[in-house]
């Protein structure tokens, strides 16, 4: 891919070939979990796939903020930070559900250029950078170039929709597909495999900064919540919810969730 983020480009690429050879140690559906505060669980294969990220990523003078790393806060005065989740959909993973990913997002100065996600269980690797668009499986990739939400294929939270939060929108004129994994979602968005994907949950940053860098590279329309680019490399990573679609179903998926969506203070996000 001819981009000025190449080099970046390569580094995620290897990154992911390291992931996939961590994950192949690992029987989905047959792995040991604990859980965190908060109900999260986390396995040996997030661990080791976070040494293996951190390993292939990062260099001297850039930031690191991972949902498997502790927290260190000099990122905030670096311009090129990694954030990462080593493995989104972990709940699927030891379901041994095939809808999990390595992800992994590089942001400059607070935007999310260029990103990569690797579903092993399916073989799905994508891959973009902003000034060159988006690799499917090694081949280029466009969003849906869909106009019109009727009939488009709208990919949900799985665990969201368990909730119930997603009953407001079960009769629409649109298939509404439960799934695992944000990052991925956002990814099949971005290669054009599904129409729209959205959260009205919090997410944290290492959950939507690959995805978002992918279907932005891709030409689609990424919006947190708040109808506001999604930045990252905050204090506090976590984000209101985000929303992404085709580039032409941006009009369309704002009106369908008009009145679904929170209220947001303004000025609640801490400064960078």
């Amino acid at each position: 891919m001819n981009s000025s983020y190449s080099e970046v480009l390569q580094r995620i690429e290897s990154a992911l070939e390291a992931a996939r050879a961590v994950f192949a140690r690992f029987t989905p559906g047959a792995i040991e979990a604990e859980y965190k505060a908060g109900h999260d669980p986390v396995t040996e294969a997030d661990r080791a796939i976070d040494a293996v990220l951190r390993q292939n990523l990062l260099r001297d003078g850039e930031g690191w903020l991972s949902e498997e790393s502790v927290d260190d806060p000099s990122r905030l005065e670096r311009s090129h930070v990694w954030v990462v989740d080593p493995l989104d959909g972990t709940r699927e993973f030891v379901q041994g559900i095939p809808e999990f990913c390595a992800s992994i997002g590089f942001v400059e100065n607070g935007r999310p250029v260029a990103g990569g996600i690797c579903n092993p269980a399916t073989n799905e690797t994508i891959i973009g950078a902003i000034d060159c668009g988006v690799l499917y499986n090694g081949k280029p990739a466009i969003p849906s170039q869909r106009k019109d939400i009727k009939g488009a294929l709208i990919l949900a939270s799985r665990s969201e929709v368990k909730r119930g939060e997603w009953q407001p929108f079960m009769n629409g004129d649109f298939e509404i597909r439960p799934m695992g994994s944000v990052a991925y979602k956002l990814g099949l968005v971005a290669a054009g495999k599904a129409d729209i994907t959205f959260t009205l949950t919090p997410k944290n940053e290492w959950d939507v900064a690959a995805g978002a860098a992918l279907v932005q590279s891709a030409g689609g329309f990424v919006a947190t919540l708040d109808s506001l680019p999604l930045s990252c490399n905050h204090r506090n990573p976590l984000l209101t919810g985000l929303l992404a679609s085709g580039p032409f179903l941006r009009e369309a998926l704002l009106s369908s969730l008009e009145g679904h969506l929170p209220a947001v203070a303004s000025g609640s996000r801490s400064s960078r």
